[in-house]
């Protein structure tokens, strides 16, 4: 997987251009950088590593004042053992020349020099050693290539699902992404958002499957949606204009994978005109959205929604927008099944309109709202997700 999956990010990122090329080549194996990357961890501390050095000393402390008859030679080969499992190679190493100069040190005051107990431990602790430096070895590079592929899936983050402004017109906007896959920063699920003169515009959706599998399906349907928002003047044609492009890519990659005919994306088109006050939607096999007013949360309902991307019509008729008013202060959730169909250990699942959430949230902060939803999810499934969840707040400033 290690070495596979850059080969497959470069078909993804190729379409977008020489950005898209460039990503591969400017990831370092060294370690993880971007938002959320963080310091590079340190692969010990001084606490882990003072350890195997007091076992050594006090190891042939008591070597020292024992009776001749008694060899401790043997019980230094714990001391690497000790530091192999919480620091590098070069500290193991460090630690077994010391053991091996302490059991030498102790044999020979215990009149061993010459006697094949010496050399039965010096081999040992040297044969020992030598296995222990070459599993540190062997995890570093495993540790390096760990961080080079989160390097990259971070980097793809970006690339294929961009970050969302915090603030779009008279809208503050808030959004959260967690992927199945545990090495994985993007996967099936999907959100944007454009400004444009129609008003602020923005999809959530759901590709089948999961991880990396679907980024594929994924970031074409992002890259259509990021042109088409501008070209049509209402959702319904918006819709029809997405079902095309999906067909389009549908039938591309058709001639490598014999499977591609069963592809489709759930999706949710939502719209804030400029003028305020109307929330337009259309969905298309997606979960509508929830509406947070004070302390409660209401879930919208609307007419039977259109199929699928992938499996409806390019008719704009085939598409139902509906409108909802909303007060001003009013906050929306949208949000992907991954939330919807979320498990605890038992096999319950995740209801978010029955959770006792704290919904209050203070004017213009989605971003505490979204914490609370994330926080009490994962407190439900034990930290434990099953699926691809994508999560995005919208509330209305005051003023709209």
């Amino acid at each position: 997987m290690v070495h596979t999956f850059p080969r497959r990010l470069a078909g993804v990122v190729a379409p977008i251009g020489g950005a898209g090329r460039a990503l591969l080549a400017t990831v370092r194996p060294e370690g993880v950088t971007g938002p959320g990357a963080g310091a590079p961890r340190r692969p010990w501390s001084w606490p882990a590593v003072s350890i195997p050095v007091a076992l050594v000393l006090a190891v042939t402390a008591i070597g020292l004042v024992v009776p001749v008859d008694v060899h401790l030679g043997s019980l230094f080969i714990s001391a690497p053992a000790l530091m192999a499992a919480v620091s590098t190679a070069l500290s193991t190493g460090n630690v077994a020349g010391l053991s091996l100069v302490a059991a030498l040190v102790c044999d020979i005051r215990d009149g061993l020099l010459g006697s094949p107990i010496l050399v039965v431990h010096v081999v040992t602790l040297l044969v020992v050693s030598l296995l222990l430096i070459a599993f540190c070895r062997s995890r570093e590079r495993n540790r390096r290539e760990t961080s080079r592929l989160r390097a990259i899936s971070q980097a793809a983050q970006h690339v294929v699902l961009r970050p969302l402004p915090r603030r779009i017109a008279d809208l503050e906007v808030a959004s959260v992404y967690r992927a199945a896959d545990a090495l994985a920063e993007v996967g099936g699920d999907l959100y944007a958002a454009a400004k444009t003169r129609y008003g602020t515009r923005l999809l959530i959706g759901d590709v089948k499957g999961k991880g990396l599998a679907a980024l594929d399906d994924a970031a074409a349907v992002l890259g259509a949606f990021r042109e088409a928002a501008h070209q049509h003047p209402t959702l319904p044609d918006l819709a029809a204009a997405l079902e095309e492009s999906v067909r389009r890519h549908v039938a591309e990659a058709a001639e490598t994978d014999p499977d591609a005919a069963e592809r489709f994306i759930t999706a949710l088109l939502v719209e804030f005109p400029a003028d305020g006050g109307v929330m337009r939607f259309v969905s298309c096999g997606h979960p509508l959205p929830l509406r947070v007013r004070d302390d409660a949360v209401t879930a919208l309902t609307g007419q039977v929604p259109a199929p699928p991307l992938g499996l409806s019509g390019v008719d704009r008729a085939t598409y139902r927008q509906e409108e909802f008013r909303y007060a001003p202060g009013d906050a929306f959730l949208l949000y992907t099944d991954g939330l919807a169909e979320a498990r605890d250990r038992a096999g319950a699942f995740y209801s978010v309109t029955e959770r006792d959430i704290p919904w209050r949230t203070a004017e213009g902060d989605p971003e505490a709202l979204l914490q609370r939803v994330h926080d009490d999810l994962l407190h439900h499934t034990d930290g434990r997700l099953h699926d691809d969840v994508a999560l995005v707040a919208v509330q209305c400033a005051p003023a709209c």
